[in-house]
């Protein structure tokens, strides 16, 4: 009876170090007169499951297709050159990891997916890549559940923006996490198209159409992320449930340019946001139950265009701080509250009075003037909006309000603005600053976001 029992302990012990052996899986090298394979695709038709591919530092020429749960590192920087044609490396396993490489060369067919990356598979992780000369970055096909991190991803900037590829692009793709990559010259930066539950964080985005675009999707969150110098920072466009936090959309200008655009949407939350330098800030049509709270709009031309069809929105505790116009309405008015719970606005052309002290002005403050008003319906009019005329024709009006304008107030302005971090204020240089956007001492924290935006560094 002894004996049976030593020996089951045994092959239990045998069977255990097996299983142990099989769930980590070999490592093989590629590359240098000591591996054991020259060329990578060697290493993939020998590699089982859960092995690991080491790559060392070389050229690599030719499309790879990963059909096995591998691990494919880079040491060295190695670069996988692809053949023009086609995906440099298409994933059709899950739990795939691709790691420490430079990426070229894809094919330039939009409609074929053609992609540094193309991920038909779920629950891979993507880290620590340069994509470059791509068309598409990294392209996720139904795929789920992944980690992209760390990526540089740098499309074709002699193309037109609409003949590139999205540096991201997901589509019905759910549950990923999409953190820390540098992305610039793609047609979008990332384009989020019928995907649910994913996360953004720490992006950062220039150079390009949009920063970020959704398209039906729905409960996706992006927070943390600097989007600049694009066409739009970002547009959500027929998506509900959109959370967004401490983002900076910053120096979006040209034709019909915004810092962030919003179409047919509902419930969204945007909250700590930094929406400065824009040629509008905020671009609203079919907007519906959306709170705004806690965010600068700055030095924007127009801070805030909205259509009549815009319905029910809030916004509360928000810095509007020397934007040449901080209203624009298209359509006669809107359903939009501009405080809550007793909260407005700081404006920084309020000159109103706070006589009992409590942090909110006695007087409403009107937050468009005739000649602003009158702009929404014509547009033509802005080539006048700075001019002489215009500022009298405010003053006049102001004076003596004969003139029906908008019926946009702020009930509650508040006194100060309200204390925010900008958090890339570590990355101006140093000695360049905007001094228009100083408005008050009472600006400490505030005006972090405002010293900017002019010298704002390349990455």
């Amino acid at each position: 009876m002894k004996n049976r029992l030593f020996a089951t302990a045994i092959l239990i012990t045998i069977a255990l170090i097996l299983c142990t052996s099989s769930a980590s899986g070999e490592t093989l090298t590629v590359g240098g007169s000591d591996a054991q394979f020259q060329t990578i695709q060697q290493a993939l038709d020998a590699a089982r499951n859960k092995d690991l591919i080491q790559v060392r530092a070389g050229t690599y020429t030719g499309n790879l297709v990963l059909s096995k749960q591998i691990t494919l590192e880079g040491v060295g920087g190695p670069t996988l050159r692809g053949e023009r044609q086609g995906s440099v490396v298409t994933v059709l396993a899950h739990d795939c990891v691709i790691r420490g490489f430079v990426i070229e060369r894809s094919g330039g067919d939009l409609t074929a997916e053609d992609s540094g990356i193309l991920l038909k598979s779920s629950k891979n992780q993507i880290e620590d890549n340069e994509l470059r000369d791509v068309l598409y970055g990294i392209y996720l096909y139904r795929s789920s559940g992944n980690a992209i991190q760390r990526n540089r991803i740098r499309g074709r900037p002699e193309l037109k923006s609409g003949e590139r590829g999205a540096g991201l692009h997901l589509w019905d793709s759910h549950h990923n996490k999409i953190e820390d990559n540098v992305i610039s010259e793609q047609r979008d930066g990332m384009y989020i198209q019928s995907c649910s539950g994913n996360e953004i964080r720490r992006n950062r985005v220039f150079n390009l159409r949009y920063g970020l675009h959704y398209m039906n999707s729905n409960q996706n969150v992006f927070e943390d992320n600097l989007f600049r110098d694009n066409v739009a920072g970002a547009a959500i466009m027929y998506s509900n449930r959109i959370e967004f936090r401490r983002n900076a959309f910053v120096r979006n200008r040209g034709f019909s340019s915004f810092g962030i655009l919003f179409q047919d949407c509902d419930e969204l939350v945007a909250e700590e946001n930094f929406i400065v330098d824009n040629a509008t800030g905020i671009f609203m049509e079919a907007l519906r139950n959306t709170i705004f709270r806690r965010n600068t709009i700055a030095n924007n031309d127009v801070a805030v265009q909205m259509f009549a069809s815009s319905d029910a929105n809030v916004f509360t505790e928000n810095n509007f701080i020397d934007n040449l116009n901080p209203l624009l309405v298209i359509g006669r008015k809107t359903t939009t509250n501009w405080s809550a719970g007793g909260r407005g606005n700081f404006w920084s052309e309020y000159d109103g009075y706070d006589l009992d002290q409590d942090g909110r002005g006695d007087v409403p403050l009107k937050i468009q003037n005739i000649f602003q008003y009158m702009e929404g319906n014509y547009p033509r009019l802005r080539l006048y909006l700075d001019s002489p005329a215009a500022r009298a024709m405010a003053a006049a009006e102001k004076t003596f309000p004969i003139l029906r304008g908008s019926s946009e107030i702020d009930n509650a302005p508040l006194m100060k603005p309200i204390e925010l971090h900008y958090p890339y204020a570590a990355e101006q240089r140093a000695g360049r600053t905007n001094g228009g956007l100083m408005v008050t001492s009472l600006l400490t924290l505030t005006a972090a976001a405002m010293l900017m935006w002019k010298g704002q560094k390349a990455w």
